[in-house]
């Protein structure tokens, strides 16, 4: 199997038995805030010619439609996910896509002599609407690409393995903390943690997975515009949140792993089989010293990249729509039905959310269920947003602000206590459907489901976050639980949520369970 990669989450696999090309992507994305790192502009995705195309979900650094409008032939056949909307289907049939295979989640296919087996994670906090990887077999060679999702069963991937090859995120795709209102030291602390906690997320994932060979990729981008061109990790530094390639590949051998493989844009990794075991040939368009250079003088080379996209950037500027209405009007007339629908989002933001749009300042009160103008009440959370960007998203009636916005990480937030993931579920449902889905999702998950041991602890198996098998991922340190898989914390006495409000978990003491007198209390 031979594995190309195209920059950040895309990968173009070729087998003998067919191809299949991996969320193509190359347009500055979010508001022009994300580019490719390294630059990809040397990749011809109109001279990969692949039988299969897949797009993982549609964020906007794995969804392009530039490229697939212009590059990709639409009689390739697409390899669809297993969602439970319509949206990632909608969008390729609007780019003139035909030809689609329907995938059943966690259940192999096959096609022409080529296996393959896509995971879909649907929860309200999965990208869009949902997250998927892909599992591929062409007879000799196994390739797990995970990109950016974040499987909490591992059974049927561990049923279509063993794997030679797998890929997967590694680095920040989120805007905590930079964008909040805190401390330089609180930051500095907080931009630590989330570091800290991606590669070693990523670290579990590939000793859960057990794959022979681990490329690093979907992230971290590079933010070329000078407003947001600090974010960038220049030296390596221990709090930003986004960790380079490089920088993962050291962390891995720091725990013992020497299994990691460099693929940068134009980069080709050839996995073959033998008796013996696996072998991977690693081929460079660059020399090893401009490879070298990319991460080592990172400051010179991202310098340089922002100069040749300055235009790019100016032109998506001046491309953004304008609104000339009333956007209180605007928003009202948009959020109100949806706040009526939002029976548990709502509760469990429960107050109002100050929205600062310019000089403007708006609430969306989901107590009332009503946009107005703020009336000087205190507001727990707080976002506050150049005009001409919230102008855009109502002149597009942009649905998803996380997939377009929040990611963008052009704003500013407050807020007073506990992250609250309600509110940016809303946000990312700014449709009936989409609200509807997620509305359902959150009821079906209300009872929790059945008890495992961890420590001297009966707990609930599934984190109340994304349903994170905590068998599996849950670890007790002091009398805390923590969830391996975005670090989600509960004191296990109370049952409390650490991490988020109105998010308890049912967990009692090993001898609580163990005496016929006794009950989970």
């Amino acid at each position: 199997m031979k594995v190309t990669c195209t920059g950040h989450a895309g990968l173009f696999l070729e087998t003998d038995r067919g191809s299949i090309l991996c969320d193509p992507w190359r347009s500055p994305a979010y508001f022009a805030s994300w580019f490719v790192f390294p630059d990809n502009s040397n990749v011809d995705f109109g001279g990969l010619h692949p039988d299969f195309l897949y797009v993982s979900h549609l964020h906007r650094d794995h969804f392009d439609p530039e490229v697939l409008g212009s590059c990709v032939s639409k009689s390739t056949t697409v390899l669809l996910p297993d969602y439970p909307t319509g949206d990632l289907r909608e969008a390729l049939e609007a780019l003139g896509f035909r030809s689609f295979v329907q995938t059943t989640s966690g259940v192999p296919l096959e096609l022409d002599g080529l296996s393959i087996m896509i995971e879909a994670m649907i929860s309200p906090a999965d990208g869009p609407l949902g997250d998927s990887a892909l599992c591929v077999d062409d007879g000799s060679v196994r390739f797990f690409n995970q990109n950016d999702a974040r499987p909490r069963d591992f059974e049927s991937i561990a049923t279509f393995g063993p794997f030679d090859g797998h890929s997967l995120q590694f680095s920040g795709a989120i805007w905590w903390p930079l964008v909040y209102d805190l401390a330089p030291a609180t930051k500095s602390a907080l931009g630590a943690r989330k570091r800290e906690n991606g590669m070693a997320r990523a670290l579990r994932f590939l000793e859960t997975v057990g794959a022979r060979f681990a490329f690093p990729n979907s992230g971290p981008p590079a933010f070329l515009d000078s407003d947001l061109f600090a974010y960038n990790d220049f030296d390596n530094s221990p709090d930003n949140p986004f960790p380079d390639q490089a920088v993962f590949l050291r962390y891995l051998a720091e725990h013992g792993h020497d299994n990691g493989r460099l693929l940068i844009p134009g980069s080709t990794a050839e996995i073959t089989a033998s008796a013996t075991g696996p072998s991977c040939t690693v081929t460079h368009e660059l020399s090893e010293t401009e490879v070298d250079a990319i991460f080592t003088h990172k400051a010179e080379y991202l310098e340089s990249y922002a100069q040749r996209e300055r235009p790019h950037i100016a032109a998506a500027r001046a491309s953004w729509p304008r609104y000339d209405g009333d956007l209180e009007e605007a928003l009202a007339e948009w959020f109100a039905p949806l706040l009526q629908l939002a029976d548990r989002i709502g509760p469990g933001i429960g107050g109002p959310v100050l929205l600062e749009i310019g000089d403007e300042k708006l609430v969306v009160d989901f107590g009332t269920g009503e946009v107005r103008r703020w009336a000087g009440e205190e507001c727990r959370y707080r976002f506050s947003v150049a005009r001409e960007l919230v102008e855009a998203l109502v002149a597009k009636h942009e649905i998803d602000w996380v997939n377009s916005l929040f990611l963008s990480l052009r704003f500013q937030a407050a807020r007073r206590g506990a992250y609250n993931e309600y509110i940016y579920t809303f946000f990312k449902c700014l449709a009936p459907e989409r609200l509807s889905y997620a509305e359902g999702w959150y009821a079906e998950q209300e009872e929790p489901d059945d008890l495992v041991r961890i420590g001297e602890y009966m707990v609930q198996r599934r984190c109340p976050h994304l349903k994170a098998d905590l068998a599996r991922f849950g670890e007790v340190h002091d009398g805390v639980l923590q969830c391996g898989m975005h670090g989600w914390r509960f004191d296990l006495r109370t049952g409390l949520c650490l991490t988020s409000e109105g998010h308890p978990i049912v967990a009692f003491p090993v001898e609580a369970a163990e005496s016929p007198a006794a009950g989970p209390p």
